[in-house]
């Protein structure tokens, strides 16, 4: 099998690599925005440990932080290995942090998932039983009509589905990217089915450069001997 085959070749692997590297910072950094938002106005409001509310909100939220940021590194460490592919520390460090960053980044994918589907199936009613209001309604979007809540009832469904759902499908991107990565890592190492074919691709590179020097060395050195003949006294 060759490595065209397996995503990754001495003639558009690195720039592939790079490409993905640069792509896990883009959604890295949304992600973590995104994180922020949700927690600046949805879940400062529902996640107060001295209420009674659940915690697959802020869990899904500290997650969805903590993925964003790893894979800021992961993307980092990948332009990093797609520059220096020779260096055997950033082939370990790429496998270690794209490996973690996929497992985070697809927790963060099925607990945002959760998240939605228990606000979707509650209609919003899990976000807003943190409020004083004796009467609240089923229907997070239906007005209490003595509202003792910190915030807008019939909003804070909406905002937390329209932040949720480009942060899950973010993450779950993020853990294939990272995937890929974690498998480039492994083809660099030797480890994987196109290591063997990878391996001998770079030892003829080097052979082929070397040959080259050699040459070139060759060519200076009877230059110079050339120089010296033909300078020397009769």
């Amino acid at each position: 099998m060759g490595c065209g085959r397996c995503g990754f070749d001495l003639g558009r692997g690195p720039q592939r690599l790079m490409r993905s590297g640069i792509t896990l910072i883009i959604l890295g950094h949304l992600n973590f925005i995104l994180g922020a938002i949700v927690h600046g106005t949805v879940l400062r409001h529902v996640a107060n440990p001295e209420r009674t509310v659940t915690s697959e909100y802020t869990t899904a939220n500290v997650i969805s932080v903590g993925s964003g940021l790893l894979s800021i590194t992961a993307g980092i460490v990948a332009i990093l290995v797609s520059q220096n592919l020779l260096k055997a520390a950033l082939h370990w460090a790429l496998l270690c942090v794209s490996l973690l960053n996929c497992l985070l980044s697809a927790a963060c994918s099925v607990g945002l998932a959760l998240a939605v589907s228990l606000t979707i199936a509650s209609r919003g009613h899990r976000l807003i039983v943190g409020c004083n209001s004796s009467a609240l309604p089923a229907d997070a979007r239906a007005a209490i009509a003595t509202n003792d809540c910190p915030f807008n009832t019939t909003r804070i469904y909406d905002t937390a589905l329209a932040l949720w759902f480009p942060s899950m499908v973010m993450a779950a991107v993020e853990a294939v990217l990272s995937g890929r990565c974690c498998v480039v890592s492994l083809i660099l190492r030797g480890i994987g089915p196109c290591a063997d074919t990878y391996i001998r691709q770079q030892l003829e590179e080097e052979m082929a450069t070397k040959e080259v020097a050699s040459e070139d060395r060759h060519k200076q050195e009877l230059c110079q001997l050339l120089t010296v003949a033909d300078g020397a006294p009769a």
